[in-house]
């Protein structure tokens, strides 16, 4: 990337080719893809977890199952991970899986290509964790909802989940991509049965973000 160049100018070039498309989420694929030769940057690769899932994991001595949505280049997943998870990851990009695996050849992160509109039937109800970090906010709007439902099914009994997203104001203009979430959106993962915990409004400046607890009750008996 050159010094003058804009860090998201390729996200955003490619995603306006795949929604031109009608193809929602091929544009991370070709995004990752092209990552791999140099042609192209991911503007969220920090080489490192999210901060506020770091601070939210800190202390905390992790057990059972988790899953990383949108598990891109592998920091959050081998993060969480590290609490003590027995973590599976997963990405809709080949690219990504398969960078991910190179970058942490030793992991004992299960990485794993997936969709998340059509996910696999088995992942419903199984974890005790799963962690939610900007990935629905890179689709488009109408797909919000179906996208939280589908993230909300995968928490087990007596599971959490665990939203970090960019936010904004109900009303609010947004140039996407991404399309940061609203209150009403992030409330809107507590979905089939899921239970809304603590929703933290965090402002950075100018900046809106929201982290945010779900969980599902455990079974009765």
């Amino acid at each position: 990337m050159t010094p003058q160049q804009d860090p998201e100018a390729d996200a955003l070039r490619l995603a306006g080719e795949s929604l031109a498309a009608g193809d929602p989420t091929g544009w991370f694929e070709r995004l990752y893809a092209e990552s791999a030769t140099g042609a192209a940057t991911v503007p969220w690769d920090s080489r490192a977890p999210h901060f506020l899932l770091a601070e939210w994991g800190r202390g905390r001595a992790g057990s059972g199952r988790a899953l990383v949505v949108g598990a891109g280049l592998g920091d959050d997943a081998e993060h969480v991970a590290g609490l003590g998870y027995d973590t599976v990851a997963f990405d809709v990009s080949e690219s990504a899986v398969r960078l991910a695996r190179e970058r942490f050849p030793r992991s004992v992160v299960d990485y794993r290509v997936a969709d998340l509109l059509d996910p696999p039937g088995e992942w419903r109800h199984a974890f005790d964790l799963v962690v939610e970090i900007m990935t629905v906010q890179a689709l488009p709007e109408p797909l919000h909802a179906r996208a939280a439902a589908a993230i909300a099914d995968f928490v087990a009994p007596g599971g959490t989940l665990l939203v970090i997203a960019s936010g904004r104001e109900q009303g609010e203009p947004v140039s996407p991509p991404p399309w940061p979430l609203t209150r009403p959106e992030v409330a809107g993962f507590a979905a089939g049965g899921l239970e809304p915990g603590v929703v933290e409004e965090l402002r950075d400046g100018g900046r809106l973000r929201w982290r945010a607890a779900f969980h599902r009750p455990a079974a009765a008996g």
